[in-house]
């Protein structure tokens, strides 16, 4: 069944909204409460309508999706519910966006921890695209800094799991589930984090020694893009100076964080932490990196898919993965956006079929097509 502009039931027609570009449904409607969301799921459910969910759309180009009959945008769920400085948590909306919340939390020298450049990303869509920080080697990743996720379950369920305070764990962690799941589990509604406190003093220094870098002690990220090294310091002023020194090359005052690389495609490579160098060494030569050492994770972009598959054979024999972050339509018909499966898909199909038994919420974006 698919639904016409227009066509929805008078109890969702207030939520009704114009379909954001990129979207290849034929309506569109933004929630503004958990309430509205379980409304628009259980439609969804008992009509078998597939449902996109769309938070700044910066994040729509993985997997493979099945073509939906409604988007449903999170915009509306922005509110800051919240925020407790000596606490170090936040609580808000999903579709509250990155930049937004980040730019607040400095106020306080306070931080999330969330992607530096995240453009109009909400925290409802890094969360479920499972997208981290730069810092992540040193600070870990966003499934560490999520603390509670309610989420509105496929067949209009509100289910609560984690809790506002820093230990709150027992039994089945469902809040660090929900990371990575683009929404499999459920659409995200609310969230808390953990915040980090921001040290006063920052430093990035450009083309440091490499045989020096192992006398530093957790530095805050080691980036590499496209052959030039520069590593991120923070700290109290004697210790980031001292740093700095030791290491060598140019050293600037604050932080300038690279952005991704460019590119028609881009891509995610992810090699265990040691194959990094080994990683950059097998690349084709005419494409775009930027390298987080110590994660193992390397961000890519290039003109074109040539060579992309003999890299996926190179990283998942070393026990990693090339998975496809975005490319023209069409373009990679032959080429499975997630590579080989992962084990205990059967394990997966059965968890998604608790929280979305009518499989409504974005199918076929998960590997193996689920």
């Amino acid at each position: 069944m698919t639904v016409a502009p227009g066509a929805i039931p008078a109890t969702l027609r207030s939520m009704e909204v114009e379909v954001p570009s990129g979207s290849e449904a034929e309506t569109g409607v933004a929630p503004t409460s958990p309430e509205q969301v379980e409304a628009v799921l259980r439609f969804a459910t008992e009509h078998g309508l597939k449902v996109q969910v769309w938070g700044g759309g910066t994040h729509q180009g993985f997997g493979r999706p099945e073509k939906p009959d409604l988007v449903l945008l999170t915009t509306r769920l922005d509110t800051v519910e919240a925020w407790e400085p000596d606490d170090l948590t936040l609580t808000m909306g999903s579709g509250t966006q990155v930049a937004r919340f980040e730019e607040m939390l400095g106020e306080r020298n306070q931080t999330a921890v969330m992607p530096e450049h995240p453009g109009a990303a909400t925290i409802g869509g890094v969360i479920s695209a499972g997208i981290s920080s730069l810092k992540r080697g040193r600070l870990l990743g966003t499934r560490e800094r999520l603390l509670e996720v309610i989420m509105v379950t496929g067949d209009g369920r509100r289910v609560r799991a984690g809790g506002r305070v820093v230990k709150n764990v027992s039994g089945y962690d469902l809040s660090r589930f929900v990371v990575g799941a683009f929404g499999a589990l459920g659409v995200v509604v609310s969230v808390c984090l953990k915040l980090w406190p921001v040290p006063r003093a920052k430093a990035t220094v450009t083309d440091p020694d490499p045989d020096l870098l192992h006398t530093l002690s957790r530095p805050l990220a080691v980036l590499e893009k496209d052959g030039v090294s520069q590593v991120f310091l923070w700290g109290i002023d004697e210790e980031v100076e001292t740093s700095a020194a030791r290491i060598g090359g140019s050293v600037a005052s604050g932080h300038s964080w690279p952005t991704d690389p460019a590119g028609a495609f881009r891509w995610s490579l992810r090699v265990p932490s040691a194959q990094t160098a080994a990683a950059l060494v097998a690349l084709p030569s005419s494409w775009r990196y930027l390298a987080i050492h110590g994660v193992g994770e390397i961000r890519l972009g290039s003109d074109d898919a040539d060579g992309a598959g003999e890299l996926r054979e190179w990283a998942e024999a070393t026990g990693g993965r090339l998975v496809v972050v975005d490319s023209p339509q069409g373009s990679l018909a032959d080429f499975d956006p997630w590579g080989a499966l992962p084990e205990g898909m059967d394990i997966q199909r059965r968890l998604i079929g608790q929280f979305d038994p009518a499989r409504v919420i974005n199918p076929g974006r998960l590997p193996g097509g689920i």
